[in-house]
């Protein structure tokens, strides 16, 4: 088994101990829950998805398992911004890795309360992750992502507020992935994370109607990767910021082809549900090919499919 020598990566304005990052919506901001060892080879941490007042979520049923995947419609439940500053951000610091705030909202003044908020606790915050992607609210989330104006609005806003790492994780629903990467950059992002869940839906065949009262839901797991290393693809060439690969990662190979395509790092999301010791195999699996390829740095893989 080989070491993990070589898997420090500045990516995006922050500095992090692996490429492996936990996404968003997956994983208890109370280090009490977390299993013995869970975060072994996780070089950050992303926050669940945060709004300016708590949210209940969706009502109704909320998770549907497909053949290879996993429908979600949670609604952004969280407890707010107050709520998690004042209780959790400084508790996540003992995990001791950057942790990432991925922030939603429905207008520019509910963005700038959010990250005004934000600002006293600057420094123990890796990075905002702005959230124009998520498919399961009737408003902000992917309304924001799939207008380029809006985008426009939204990143170049956050820019003059937040002086820290600023990401922006994009729709898969865009038109181009590519021009709405390109947008981000030239707004003042650091990075852009490709992407989040795709559009889906399921049907209760003995109630005769959709499963979700919202209809569509987000759907990820391992039926989107090949979708999600597509975009991942077009995003790393049209941008010169890093490209943080996101959607289906279920195996170590499954990472190594995302920053062979152009990924500097990678967010892992539902396979944790099912296997904690993901990160670890990950990192084991990317130092191997560094020393099979005779590499320096995990970076050195990144894009070199692309040659």
């Amino acid at each position: 088994m080989p070491g993990n020598a070589g898997l420090h990566a500045e990516v995006g304005g922050l500095s992090i101990g692996s490429p492996v990052i936990v996404a968003s919506g997956v994983w208890p901001m109370e280090p009490s829950l977390w299993p013995e060892k869970a975060l072994e080879g996780v070089g950050a941490l992303c926050s669940k998805g945060l709004t300016l007042e708590p949210r209940t979520g969706n009502s109704g049923k909320r998770i549907c398992e497909s053949y290879s995947g996993l429908l979600n419609s949670i609604g952004l439940q969280n407890p707010g911004i107050d709520h998690f500053v004042k209780n959790e951000l400084i508790g996540l610091q003992t995990c001791d890795k950057p942790v990432l705030v991925n922030v939603s909202f429905e207008s520019i003044r509910e963005l700038a309360a959010i990250l005004e908020k934000l600002l006293p606790s600057r420094s123990l915050v890796g990075a905002v992750e702005l959230n124009v992607s998520c498919p399961n609210v009737s408003r902000g989330g992917m309304t924001w992502g799939l207008d380029p104006e809006g985008l426009e609005k939204a990143v170049s806003f956050a820019r003059k507020i937040w002086q820290g790492p600023l990401w922006v994780k994009l729709s898969p629903q865009t038109s181009s992935i590519g021009e709405f990467s390109r947008i981000c950059q030239d707004c003042g992002a650091q990075a852009v994370v490709v992407a989040n869940t795709w559009l889906g839906m399921a049907i209760d065949n003995d109630e005769e109607k959709p499963f979700f009262e919202r209809i569509f839901a987000g759907l990820s797991g391992p039926a989107i990767f090949p979708l999600a290393l597509r975009a991942v693809w077009e995003a790393a060439g049209a941008v010169d910021i890093p490209v943080i690969g996101c959607g289906g990662i279920t195996r170590p190979e499954d990472a190594l082809s995302m920053m062979l395509a152009g990924a500097s790092a990678v967010e892992v999301g539902t396979a944790l549900f099912h296997d904690l010791s993901l990160p670890a195999a990950i990192c084991s699996r990317l130092s191997a090919h560094i020393e099979a390829r005779s590499l320096g740095s995990v970076g050195e893989i990144t894009g070199r499919a692309r040659r």
